[in-house]
């Protein structure tokens, strides 16, 4: 897998998110500061709801877009073999259930794009997945969730 196609597509995928969350924000802006939505009584609080809401999509915006700020000036990083994982790092799991496959990158977790039919997800190295991740190396052994044996994976490959 190209790691530059792959920071491409997240960046790709930002872009597009970005896109809806301003056009969301607009909207509700627009609903919350409507002269029509004035409130008709003391219990009519739609345009409260409305900035409110106006507000966290306001909030989720600013994140998605340093998040791509960040993707943007990221350049693909090549690890060696048995070199540790750290970020810029395209992790394989395997595990009882299959393949996994993350991308360690500096936000935007939870994030999901297709590369090549391969699903990658995006994990921040403060999550708890990644702050597991980070510093281990190819066929180490880790346990998802500890004391639960259906739960261990091996790093199958860091590219």
């Amino acid at each position: 897998m190209n790691k530059g196609d792959l920071i491409r597509r997240i960046t790709a995928h930002l872009s597009d998110v970005l896109a809806a969350g301003t056009k969301a924000v607009r909207t509700t802006s627009d609903a919350a500061t409507d002269p029509d939505s004035k409130a008709e009584n003391k219990y009519d609080t739609r345009n409260l709801e409305a900035s409110y809401l106006a507000r966290g999509q306001a909030f989720r915006v600013a994140e998605t877009m340093e998040a791509l700020r960040e993707f943007e000036s990221m350049t693909a990083r090549t690890f060696a073999p048995g070199q540790a994982i750290g970020e810029g790092a395209l992790v394989s799991l395997r595990g009882a259930d299959g393949t996994f496959h993350y991308f360690i990158g500096p936000a935007a977790g939870g994030t999901e794009v297709d590369v090549d039919g391969i699903e990658v997800m995006v994990i921040t190295p403060s999550s708890p997945l990644g702050a597991m991740l980070m510093r281990r190396k190819t066929g180490d052994k880790c346990e998802l969730h500890p004391g639960r044996p259906a739960s261990a994976v091996v790093i199958e490959s860091v590219a």
